[in-house]
């Protein structure tokens, strides 16, 4: 079965999407706690803003202070990726797409060609789920479609194989 999933229609740019390399995301999320989390929701324009702030007030008191590589590396929990059981919020591909001014659905098809639509302000928030207990989803995959709160985590829509903006 083919792992790539492109979002097209009424936006600016075409995306394709490779649900095999979600592993390494910095954005993923462990679903056996995500939807059990009380979560806030934070703007990342404000969330950068203060972390330079707070690095160049830091600057200016105390000096440059050069880490050692080593320390500075992302580290990848391997037992983790493993055994965990992971997704993604479908918000940054979205928004890297840039649906047009005009675009108001979203419609994703699964294999057999059923299509599930969502208002586009809905669907941002929908879960993508890559992988159970360390496995891809290779079999009913690529990817799951999970609600946002999770409700049909023990049934989630399978085997979506394209995003179409509308």
């Amino acid at each position: 079965m083919e792992s790539i999933i492109q979002i097209k229609g009424n936006v600016h740019y075409n995306i394709t999407l490779d649900p095999s390399i979600w592993i390494f995301d910095d954005r993923k999320v462990d679903l056996t706690s995500y939807f059990s989390e009380n979560r806030v929701e934070v703007n990342a324009d404000e969330a950068y803003v203060e972390g330079a702030s707070k690095f160049w007030s830091r600057e200016i008191m105390e000096g440059a202070a050069f880490p050692p590589t080593l320390k500075s590396e992302k580290k990848f929990d391997r037992q983790e990726m493993k055994t965990g059981t992971f997704g993604i919020v479908f918000q940054p591909f979205l928004a890297n797409a840039e649906p047009k001014k005009d675009a108001k659905t979203v419609i994703f098809t699964d294999f057999v060609g059923n299509e599930y639509s969502y208002a586009l302000a809905d669907a941002a928030k929908l879960v993508f789920q890559f992988s159970i207990d360390g496995k891809s989803l290779s079999e009913d995959g690529p990817i799951y479609l999970l609600n946002p709160d999770g409700s049909n985590l023990a049934t989630p829509i399978k085997n979506i194989v394209g995003i179409q903006v509308d």
